[in-house]
């Protein structure tokens, strides 16, 4: 391995303080351009612009790299070469001039009202069953990421105005508010079956597993798979396909795509944006069904 890469990997584990595998990533991006680049005799230090634009096309046509591959690519090598512009060791960055490929749009998926209710009824009357039916209330009406639902606190709760505090990205704290259906379902959980999950333990937290602890992403996933496979669903559903139908079903019914992104937590409106095209679907099947000249 170049000397360069092993100390720009030790740079990002001491100093950055990068996780195990976002390290392995950048090791894999960049062994690679360095096993291309020797095959090719080209000198880290003296590669052109276009000698980048041919390796990005090998990506694409040879590596048979997605988009969001080669940008990720580009994107540990666009870094390594900023850590040797800073160490001096060259005088501009080649990658800074380099565009990624486009990432094609990728639709939400969201759900029918109708195969959330099949969720729904696959919950047992059980203490754990009315735990998840309030888990799966509370996902709909709040559109709450799953991180944000399992850190939800008790006394974050307001049934009165029906909001709930959620603490999102960047620890940012945001009000969510659900509906009667959900206000229902954890009264329930929380004055019937919580007490009897926690064990004769004490938490903050809303959502507790079957030992008494809080529920984690992965447990809150299982739970979900373990629903969907009861209904007997085909439909590919995903804990973040909630949030999805969530945002689809309001902008369907009349929503601004601002309020949207607020209840999101959606720090750009671009970021929201992606609904509209789901929407719009809607738009234009509405209009060939309905315009008396659509009409065959």
């Amino acid at each position: 391995m170049n000397i360069y890469i092993e100390k720009y990997i030790d740079y990002l584990r001491i100093q950055r303080n990068y996780s195990n595998n976002t390290e392995i990533n950048y090791i894999i991006d960049l062994e690679d351009y360095e096993t291309y680049i020797n095959k090719k005799k080209i000198k880290f230090d003296e590669i052109t612009y276009k000698e980048i634009s041919i390796y990005t096309k090998y990506l694409k046509d040879e590596k048979n790299f997605e988009s969001s591959s080669i940008n990720r690519h580009l994107s540990s090598l666009r870094s390594f070469y900023n850590f040797l512009l800073n160490k001096e060791v060259i005088k501009s960055n080649p990658f800074k001039l380099i565009n990624g490929p486009k990432k094609p749009i990728k639709l939400p998926n969201y759900m029918k009202y109708s195969e959330f209710e099949a969720l729904i009824a696959a919950c047992d009357d059980t203490d754990l069953g009315i735990r998840n039916i309030a888990l799966l209330e509370l996902l709909l009406a709040t559109g709450a990421r799953i991180g944000e639902l399992i850190k939800i606190k008790v006394n974050k709760i307001d049934f009165n105005n029906k909001e709930i505090k959620v603490l999102g990205k960047g620890n940012k704290e945001r009000i969510c508010y659900f509906n009667d259906h959900a206000a229902a379902s954890l009264k329930r959980y929380i004055n019937e079956s919580r007490p009897v999950l926690l064990k004769n333990k004490s938490s903050e937290f809303l959502f507790i597993n079957h030992i008494g602890n809080p529920l984690t992403d992965r447990g809150v996933r299982s739970i979900i798979d373990n629903i969907i496979k009861k209904s007997s669903l085909n439909t590919k559903i995903t804990p973040h396909t909630f949030r999805h139908t969530f945002a689809t079903m309001l902008l369907n019914e009349g929503c601004d795509l601002k309020s949207v992104q607020e209840l999101l937590g959606h720090v750009n409106l671009s970021t929201t944006s992606i609904y509209t095209h789901v929407t719009n679907d809607r738009i234009k099947d509405i209009y060939l069904h309905t315009h008396p000249r659509s009409k065959k």
